[in-house]
């Protein structure tokens, strides 16, 4: 019973450490397509300080038919950043255009 509740601990904790996060630009009032036009990851090192990655919107969605950007930190790209210690800390990055 001890090793389980230590394993379930250790669980826990490194669950808590890799946290996940999403930002949404709302480009559009316009509803969006369900489905992602553009889905990437972008790659990012010593915790992306002073780094930036652009991307036109214009060669995704034609004739600036852009709805929503998402940037997303998932639990992967968290893991990720967690195993390397920051040294690789990626992001997928999502572009929706207007239906």
């Amino acid at each position: 019973m001890k090793k389980l509740s230590l394993a379930t601990t250790v669980a826990i904790l490194l669950a808590s450490l890799v946290g996940c996060s999403t930002q949404t630009y709302i480009v559009s009032e316009q509803s969006a397509q369900e489905k992602a036009s553009f889905d990437k990851m972008q790659h990012f090192f010593v915790a992306g300080i002073g780094q930036q990655v652009e991307k036109e919107t214009n060669e995704v969605c034609a004739n600036g038919s852009t709805a929503k950007v998402q940037t997303q930190q998932t639990f992967l790209n968290g893991l990720l950043n967690m195993i390397s210690y920051g040294i690789y800390s990626p992001r997928d990055m999502r572009i929706y255009c207007k239906k």
